[in-house]
């Protein structure tokens, strides 16, 4: 890895299908390197997969496969900027239709247990909004749902 700053994501064992998923599904995301471990350690065997290397949406991130003993929470999560809805419900579908959960207010976790907010800038532009009136409006909108949809946030947001 060339960045002096890396996102680490601990799996049990199935990092690099999650790495794939990421490439597959997120914008300016790949797989950059696999890993095998060059001795055997607690969670695998000497040339089982190690770490993998990978971009989501341009963040450099490890994938590394540690075992059962620690679990990703909602502590940490991806959030990822959409454009418009078509985006926002690609990218929701993909993760929730994949074996992932959906939460509240575009916060989603896919199956491997990597919390994500799918994000429009839309709602970013409403919650934000100099007038809090109408940024007010377009929050309480937003706390109802679950994947965000753009246009009752819009509405909201004019009143």
């Amino acid at each position: 890895m060339t960045s002096k700053n890396t996102i680490c994501l601990w799996y049990d064992s199935d990092a690099l299908d999650a790495a794939n998923f990421y490439a597959e599904t997120f914008p300016d995301s790949a797989v950059t390197a696999v890993h095998r471990a060059p001795g055997d350690y607690p969670a695998g065997k000497e040339g089982n997969i190690l770490t993998v290397e990978f971009t989501v949406a341009g963040i450099p991130c490890l994938g590394l496969n540690g075992g059962p003993q620690f679990k990703l929470n909602e502590a940490f999560s991806f959030q990822i900027a959409t454009d418009d809805q078509a985006e926002t419900d690609r990218l929701w579908n993909a993760i929730v239709g994949s074996g992932g959960q959906e939460s509240a207010c575009g916060w989603c976790k896919d199956r491997w247990g990597v919390s994500w907010q799918i994000t429009p800038r839309a709602l970013t532009a409403a919650i934000t909004d100099p007038d809090r009136t109408a940024a007010k409006r377009a929050f309480d909108a937003m706390m109802t749902m679950r994947k965000i949809d753009i246009a009752v946030i819009e509405a909201a947001r004019r009143g």
